[in-house]
């Protein structure tokens, strides 16, 4: 009876120590890269075994490989353990591409895809130099108060001359 307790028990220790040394798979730090839609980005992982086998797969927005519609795309680490898939997105967003050794090696990417039109732009009022852009009237007031006075002037000589033309023909 105790060699059966004992028997358990170490099980049990045996198996809180190596379940977790199980599911820590070996990670390895991808690239983040950032792209516009349709350009292609070149993600380069380092890590695993010489000419191991590796496969990517990414979310279905992404293109990996030369092939369109490829989620998923298999190639082989070179003598250094250096392995690079070429990524392409047209709808901006942050996708990850993981690959996955026959080791158990995993690495992770972020491919990052903004919009081509980013507001990045020059000139006055752009706000691309850290200025805040000029919004509003950008006419001097002298100017304007110009133009009413001027006006003004106008509508009451029309007005006295009508007042004066008519006061002529009633005599």
């Amino acid at each position: 009876m105790f060699k059966k307790v004992l028997a358990t028990g170490l099980l049990a220790v045996l198996a809180v120590f190596a379940v977790p040394a199980a599911a820590n798979a070996y990670e390895i730090d991808g690239p983040a890269v950032t792209t516009t839609p349709g350009v292609a980005a070149t993600l380069t992982f380092s890590g695993f075994d010489a000419n191991e086998p590796t496969t990517a797969s990414a979310p279905d927005a992404v293109t990996l490989g030369i092939v369109k519609v490829v989620s998923t795309f298999s190639r082989a680490a070179n003598g250094s353990g250096v392995v690079s898939y070429t990524a392409t997105a047209s709808t901006p967003g942050t996708y990850t591409v993981t690959v996955v050794g026959v080791s158990g090696k995993i690495g992770s990417a972020a491919l990052t895809v903004v919009p081509a039109d980013s507001g990045a732009g020059s000139g006055s009022g752009s706000g691309s130099n850290g200025a805040l852009p000029n919004t509003g009237l950008e006419t001097p007031m002298l100017i304007i108060w110009g133009a009413a006075g001027a006006l003004a002037l106008g509508i009451a000589l029309t007005v006295v001359l009508t007042i004066v033309r008519r006061q002529k023909a009633s005599v």
